[in-house]
């Protein structure tokens, strides 16, 4: 059996998130999904596999159904297939920030960084005026990264803003391009950076899988493997599982 995994997110507010975690967690069991949804006040974020009819079922109920209420109309969302269940089963969690970086003024439901498509972004991160910054772990990095990226050397994503405030200067660096596997990181950072008086900040739109997914291997300015948070380890281009290597057991699940 082919498994459709969805990953999703979106920033909107959500103050009755506390209430929304039963429904969610039956409705997600009813039609057999296993993986991990996170939930807070500032939105959801998740990755979560099935029979492709009941991921359907379960996007649909997002974006449409009366569990949100139309608050989730905006989904950034990615679809990919497992040839085996790479969830051991359900989690749904209620979280401070569905992705943790720890700074109050980071508010992408007020100000994010320019989205720039995957079609778009070789020709961004090939100017000479350009710093390009992955903004995951390092040992996300190690596995695979673009050409030229500057790998900010985190453990985890809440140390990012570190990193910034002693390796950044919006004086010095006038245009930023960054990414992440999914782009929700990148929210939270573009957003951090503009608070900081950063004039010009970019990320790609739906982050490494959504290029992976749509820019052909031979125009790829992608080395490596993408590492993705399930039993199937790592993706390539088109998305194809690789699963070369083992995961490792202490990295922090930032997205």
């Amino acid at each position: 059996m082919i498994h459709k995994v969805a990953a999703f997110y979106q920033f909107a507010a959500l103050p009755d998130y506390r209430e929304l975690r039963e429904p969610l967690r039956a409705f997600c069991t009813g039609l057999a999904l296993k993986g991990s949804v996170l939930l807070a006040e500032e939105g959801i974020n998740g990755t979560i596999a099935g029979a492709p009819e009941a991921i359907d079922a379960f996007v649909h109920e997002l974006a449409h159904g009366a569990m949100f209420g139309g608050r989730l109309d905006d989904l950034e969302l990615k679809f990919s297939t497992a040839d085996a269940m790479p969830f051991g089963r359900l989690k749904v969690r209620l979280k401070k920030e569905i992705v943790t970086l720890g700074d109050a003024a980071a508010d992408p439901t007020r100000q994010v960084g320019i989205y720039v498509d995957a079609n778009e972004w070789n020709a961004l991160i090939a100017a000479p005026d350009t710093l390009v910054l992955d903004t995951r772990n390092a040992f996300e990095v190690a596995m695979g990264t673009f050409e030229g990226a500057v790998d900010p050397g985190i453990r985890s994503f809440g140390q990012f803003k570190d990193f910034a405030a002693e390796q950044l200067d919006p004086a010095k660096h006038r245009r930023i391009a960054m990414f992440c596997t999914g782009g929700i990181r990148c929210e939270k950072a573009s957003a951090h950076l503009l608070a900081r008086g950063f004039a010009e900040v970019y990320h790609l739109k739906g982050g490494i899988l959504k290029y992976l997914e749509e820019v052909p291997e031979a125009q790829s300015r992608w080395r490596g493997e993408c590492f993705v948070f399930d039993e199937r380890v790592a993706l390539g281009h088109g998305l194809k599982e690789l699963g070369l290597r083992q995961r490792d057991k202490d990295v922090t699940r930032d997205e």
